[in-house]
């Protein structure tokens, strides 16, 4: 027989006609069904061969039709064996074999797609699906931003690929310790950021990486001065930072009057602060030397919060060096003037320079650590307590070990990412250029709150905010902030020195930046003083009538005429310019 040209559909059987054979059932291999049965036995009487057929047992057949009949006999074929006929037939549709379970690998292949759907299915989902309540309230808060005049300070708008670089995949590595030196492997694109961004971040100040170093890791300013008060420092040594009813921040160390330690600064370390002159609301350097002197602190910190004028950092590196202290600068609020030198540059004097990112830098939230590295560039007091004698700056190893394993764990990679965006960015001349408007505009907004018969506190602004004394009209910080925020106008209540000294909560804070990123100039913050004028007048007359911001006072403010009116006004105004990173 030849089988070269077998056809898959066709199997093969041996049968016998002898009436005591049982039919065998089929065995099935693919396509090909083999039945065998012998048909030698011991007996005198020979067999007369008779054709037998594969797969199917001798039943009778049922007929129904002659048609039927024809089919059946076209799908035999007949042939012989070693002299045996033989009946070759076509194979027919079983039931039991189309009822059995699919191979293995077709299984397999269904329940990987099953699971593949699955994670589909819940990762793949947008917010408005996944969470439509929350959708909802972010979608509320788009609008605020939008519809709204930002005046607070520290607050500003990102770009889109800052945005995208937050929300991105990044989030999904662990990445603790530094480029190169991981506790987690699959970091090698993780280390190519975090390079990135600190060389960014050495090229937008202007520093030689020779002589500066820079942790980019920190979650924000505050975890950056604490590390750095960490790294440096041992339980109970002193800090010395401006007094925060004077500008400066909590994080450099703050009590309250009553006494109570309000920031870890104050709790792990003795905190002793300088203060502005009441009269004039300037920095008094020669009270700040005299302190300095007596209080012999081992970080000696400038910068602030809510100081509108430029820093002498020449004048307090000469009382650092006095005193033994290393000198540290917060410049989270300048540190865009410094990167475009529209300011005075803390890295002419200071040891430590630390930073938000998210202020003027208009990055995402976080913080930054610069360091001196290398060989000294001048003799530290007799009294210096954060480092020996060595010609070296040792600082660098400190702080990394204070920021990773001492404080944190692994950094958050979309934030460095982010942020090495943003660095890109201030490195360029549009950056400048808007750095330059900032100042522009808080200058011009002073300049209209004064002849509007305003004070301000040191009479002006050198850089991007402004800080205006409500007291002369008899209003508190707290109660103004309320009401501009009813107008959908931002700002933020301050604490300010009276002329006899004592503090008072009679002020608020304005800030520039925000309102620049979207377009604002001059003109447009003319009109901003007008809505700020008029937000004191409603609050005024609600004061003399309701009394100073008790219940009736608050609920006063929901249904007023005057409020919807100014409301109004500021969202017809502010809705006319653009909004980074998203549309409305």
């Amino acid at each position: 027989m030849d089988l070269s040209r077998a056809q898959p559909d066709l199997s093969l059987g041996f049968g016998c006609a002898h009436a005591s054979m049982t039919p065998k059932i089929p065995i099935a291999d693919d396509s090909i069904k083999l039945q065998v049965d012998p048909s030698f036995r011991a007996s005198p009487a020979p067999i007369r061969p008779a054709p037998l057929q594969l797969l199917e047992q001798k039943v009778e057949k049922i007929r129904v039709g002659e048609g039927k009949e024809e089919e059946d006999q076209k799908d035999e074929h007949h042939f012989s064996i070693l002299g045996h006929p033989m009946c070759l037939k076509r194979q027919r549709d079983c039931p039991t074999l189309s009822q059995a379970k699919p191979p293995k690998r077709i299984m397999a292949e269904t329940d990987l797609e099953s699971r593949r759907a699955a994670v589909r299915s819940w990762g793949n989902q947008p917010i408005n699906v996944a969470d439509p309540e929350i959708h909802e309230i972010m979608e509320k808060e788009k609008q605020r931003q939008f519809k709204g005049i930002e005046l607070i300070a520290s607050e500003n708008f990102v770009c889109r690929a800052v945005m995208e670089a937050l929300g991105s995949h990044l989030t999904n590595k662990y990445s603790e310790g530094m480029p190169g030196a991981r506790y987690y492997t699959g970091n090698q694109y993780i280390d190519q950021i975090e390079t990135l961004c600190i060389e960014r971040a050495l090229a937008a100040f202007g520093l030689e990486p020779d002589k500066w170093g820079v942790n980019v890791q920190p979650y924000s300013c505050t975890s950056a001065n604490f590390a750095v008060y960490t790294g440096l420092l041992v339980p109970g040594d002193r800090i010395m930072g401006l007094d925060s009813p004077s500008g400066g921040h909590m994080s450099h160390g703050y009590y309250t009057p009553g006494g109570k330690k309000v920031s870890a600064a104050s709790i792990f370390f003795e905190s002793f602060p300088y203060k502005v002159n009441p009269r004039s609301g300037y920095i008094d350097y020669d009270k700040l030397e005299e302190k300095a002197l007596d209080y012999r602190p081992k970080i000696l910190i400038c910068g602030g919060s809510s100081y509108p004028r430029d820093w002498d950092f020449a004048r307090i590196r000469q009382i650092a060096d006095k005193c033994g202290a290393v000198l540290m600068c917060d410049m989270a609020h300048i540190s865009g003037l410094v990167a475009t030198k529209e300011c005075s540059n803390p890295f002419d004097h200071c040891d430590i320079v630390t930073s938000t990112t998210h202020k003027g830098l208009r990055g995402p939230r976080g913080g930054i650590i610069f360091y001196r590295r290398g060989p000294k560039i001048r003799k530290q007091g007799p009294h210096s307590g954060h480092c020996d004698s060595s010609s070296q700056y040792d600082i660098e190893e400190k702080i990394t070990f204070a920021v990773f394993p001492s404080l944190q764990g692994g950094p958050h990679n979309n934030h460095i990412a982010a942020l090495a965006i943003a660095l890109k960015q201030v490195a360029t001349p549009e950056y400048k250029a808007y750095i330059q408007q900032v100042k522009r505009n808080a200058q011009a907004l002073a300049s209209a709150l004064q002849r509007r018969k305003c004070r301000l506190v040191t009479g002006g602004t050198d850089n991007h905010l402004l800080l205006w004394d409500l007291t002369p009209l008899g209003l508190t910080g707290k109660v103004y902030e309320k009401v501009c925020e009813m107008c959908h106008i931002t700002l933020n209540k301050t604490a300010i020195y009276g002329d006899n000294g004592s503090i008072c909560p009679g002020g608020v804070r304005i800030g520039t930046p925000a309102m620049t990123t979207r377009g604002c100039v001059e003109s447009d913050f003319e009109t901003i003083a007008d809505f700020l004028i008029r937000a004191a007048q409603i609050t005024s007359a609600l004061q003399r009538e309701h009394g100073k911001c008790n219940k009736e006072f608050v609920k006063s403010l929901c249904n007023n005429k005057d409020i919807t009116e100014l409301r109004n006004r500021v969202e017809a105004f502010a809705s006319q310019f653009e909004m980074p990173a998203f549309e409305i």
